[in-house]
């Protein structure tokens, strides 16, 4: 367990990619404190499976993405009750898809808040602690479409595209300090996120269900498969071993070869 001892926040981590993260991080004994949305009984159900794997706490925090305030409590609460920040992953994230004309002002400030400002809320948080420590790994989901575009997703590609840049500035900021700062971006990935996004896709484009599983979906990756949580977990999982210690500013790609062409 090359984590033990070592404290975790992972954003947006109740379902999905988050919470696949912070079971790969469990297995390893790192304390693991959680974000996102959720039945109490859920969550309280995913912190015993975590406890019980890592043999360290396993804590929830349900601070607004949205919020600065809350993402800097959420930072401090981390540091108060473990001693300690090792690492922070960069996941909460939301979708919506509309044409520009057709896209509302509020939705598209809110995929930027969420998905882009809270992650540089949350390094602005850590990176004192990390640089005290001498050691830090920051881990952005990012995705496919941080280097390429699809129609009717202008907010949520202007924010990954940004969340890049974000990455590779602070890497920069942090190369001397033993912090490595990397974004992954996978593929279509099957989670709640992307499931939600069907009916809208559906509405913008005028297809089927069906259409957008295999016409938009998996025809954008080469594979015709879906990347799975447990892929990209183990990605990051890698980063925060010493053998990644020379890999930062990076934006990895596990997406099945879409962005290959």
């Amino acid at each position: 367990m090359f984590l033990k001892g070592k404290t975790a926040v992972v954003t947006g981590s109740t379902s999905g990619i988050g919470l696949a993260y912070a079971r790969a991080l469990a297995a390893e004994g790192a304390t693991v404190v959680l974000n996102g949305f959720g039945e109490g009984d859920v969550i309280a159900a995913v912190r015993d499976e975590l406890t019980a794997t890592s043999g360290a706490a396993a804590l929830y925090d349900a601070a607004d993405m949205t919020d600065p305030a809350a993402i800097a409590a959420l930072v401090e609460r981390a540091v108060a009750e473990t001693g300690r920040i090792d690492i922070a992953i960069n996941n909460a994230g939301i979708q919506h898809v509309a044409s520009i004309e057709d896209f509302p002002i509020d939705a598209f400030d809110r995929v930027l808040a969420i998905n882009l400002s809270s992650a540089w809320h949350v390094m602005r948080a850590v990176v004192p602690h990390m640089k005290r420590q001498g050691w830090g790994r920051i881990i952005s989901t990012a995705s496919a479409h941080s280097l390429v575009a699809s129609p009717g997703k202008s907010a949520y590609v202007a924010a990954k595209h940004g969340l890049v840049g974000l990455t590779k500035t602070v890497a920069l900021e942090t190369a001397r300090h033993g912090i490595t700062v990397n974004a992954i971006s996978p593929g279509y990935v099957w989670t709640p996120l992307v499931e939600r996004q069907i009916p809208d896709t559906m509405a913008a484009r005028g297809m089927t269900r069906d259409q957008v599983m295999n016409d938009v979906l998996l025809a954008a990756q080469p594979t015709r498969e879906f990347v799975t949580p447990e892929q990209v977990a183990a990605l990051a999982l890698f980063l925060c071993r010493d053998e990644a210690a020379s890999i930062t500013g990076a934006n990895l790609s596990v997406d099945g070869g879409w962005t290959a062409a």
